[in-house]
């Protein structure tokens, strides 16, 4: 599923070594939290894992493709495994829920058929069911988010990475969009948490691997995210 082994990754334009020799594997099915504090490589990771950027050295492969090797032109195959929740939701204002969800499938060359038998489910399975006509500025925030996560999940990948995604949510609506994205799990889906919430992290008897200057300081299941991470 993700396998990363002695993986490193200089910015050149500010020399930050953002992966240092870093090691990590997801398994299919698994739900894993990635912490650290702000500028620990968090972020380098998703772009690494969605091929935005390139390691320099290193074995880094996800969902069957080796990103080392990978031409361009396979890039948006690799990226239809994926689905990906960003804390800023990314949603299109000038479109329902429904199309913001739609549009998703549309990109990938679903056909129109497929797109009026999956949108309504996921719809439903996010807790969005009545809700398909509305604007996003008509929407709460949770409910801005549970429709980034049922874009996220439309074309049914194989792993969601979340970024940061309760970091505009209050703390009820953060546990709610939790506990969905542990129903999704659930299903079969893998899920990746990015985040720095602590006590969101410790709610959750889950995987924990903690990221400091690049590098794995801790990798443990069910462990307690604190100052000794």
């Amino acid at each position: 599923m993700v396998h990363l082994k002695d993986v490193s990754m200089q910015y050149r334009s500010s020399g930050t070594l953002a992966a240092d020799n870093l090691s990590l594997d997801i398994a299919e099915g698994e739900f894993v939290f990635l912490v650290g504090p702000s500028g620990s490589g968090k972020t380098t990771i998703i772009k690494l894992l969605t091929g935005e950027v390139q390691a320099d050295s290193g074995e880094l492969e996800i969902n069957g493709y080796d990103l080392r090797t990978i031409r361009r032109r396979r890039l948006p195959a690799l990226r239809r495994t994926l689905g990906v929740i960003f804390q800023d939701f990314r949603l299109i204002e000038d479109k329902s829920v429904y199309e913001n969800v739609a549009f998703a499938m549309h990109i990938v060359g679903a056909s129109k058929r497929e797109i009026r038998e999956r949108v309504p489910y996921v719809l439903k399975l996010v807790g969005l069911e009545g809700r398909e006509k509305r604007l996003p500025q008509e929407l709460s925030g949770g409910e801005q988010q549970r429709v980034a996560v049922a874009r996220a999940l439309v074309n049914s990948p194989r792993l969601i990475i979340a970024d940061e995604p309760t970091g505009n949510l209050d703390p009820a609506k953060s546990l709610e969009l939790m506990l969905l994205l542990q129903k999704i799990n659930e299903l079969g889906t893998t899920v990746l948490v990015v985040t720095h919430e602590k006590e969101l992290v410790n709610a959750f008897a889950k995987r924990v691997i903690s990221i400091e200057n690049g590098k794995v300081v801790s990798d443990r299941t069910g462990g307690y995210y604190g100052h000794e991470a």
